[in-house]
């Protein structure tokens, strides 16, 4: 059965040139980075300084619009830092991008290259269908500090991704949840790739096909499904 994804209207009101394309894929087999997973990375950190041109990943139309977004809803762009534009500076410091698994790797190297947030959610472990939504406040986001799992409350007005469970990323695609993050045991996986006003729905359904190759030459077999575009249009 095919996840169902909704985008509240407050979501829409808010930014209502907000894109979305799923990847769905099954029967994946994930592990430790691996050498192709690693390249996968250095490509894109090579891609996005060819991108930038010596600009700072802020100064990019795309992550200007996040951060007017995060401003919008109440949080700090500057401490806060969409997933995006978070891993391009990492992936240009000294160090570069770190490596977690086969998966993660692949659908980091896409957002690095593309300069678009993307995330992967344990498709077995998402409790009913997930929702853009702005948080009342009292919604459970259950994170680990410190070794010990603790369970935090983001704003109210805050735009966070949740399922029945409770929140599973907050502050938009600021911080994923570790419940529904994919690990090396991840067979069945959703991966989510966010667009604002900048970013043409060519622009994203070419990320969308790319992650797409990549997890088919990563997880050979795997049943993947590119969705198409869906634009958040505010109600009447």
């Amino acid at each position: 059965m095919a996840l169902t994804l909704t985008v509240s209207d407050e979501v829409k009101a808010l930014a209502p040139g907000f894109t979305h394309l799923t990847v769905e894929a099954y029967g994946l087999v994930n592990g430790p980075s691996t050498d192709d997973s690693s390249a996968l990375l250095d490509d894109a950190a090579r891609r996005l300084a060819e991108r930038l041109g010596g600009r700072a990943p802020h100064e990019d139309p795309h992550m200007a619009a996040w951060r007017e977004i995060y401003t919008a809803f109440g949080a700090k762009p500057s401490r806060t830092r969409n997933s995006a534009e978070a891993l391009a500076k990492r992936a240009l410091a000294e160090g570069g991008l770190p490596r977690i698994n086969a998966l993660v790797d692949a659908y980091n190297a896409i957002s690095v290259a593309h300069l678009i947030p993307v995330g992967g959610e344990d498709l077995d472990r998402i409790a009913g269908g997930m929702r853009l939504v702005r948080a009342t406040g009292d919604e459970p986001f259950v994170t680990v500090s410190a070794g010990e799992e603790r369970t935090e409350h983001p704003d109210a007005g805050e735009v966070v991704w949740r399922d029945d469970e409770g929140v599973t990323c907050r502050r938009w695609n600021w911080r994923q949840g570790p419940r529904t993050r994919l690990t090396e045991e991840s067979v069945n996986a959703v991966f989510l790739l966010e667009a604002l006003g900048p970013m043409t729905s060519g622009e994203l359904e070419a990320a969308g096909a790319e992650l797409a190759e990549s997890l088919e030459k990563l997880s050979p077999g795997a049943r993947i499904t590119v969705h198409a575009p869906r634009r958040a249009v505010p109600s009447a």
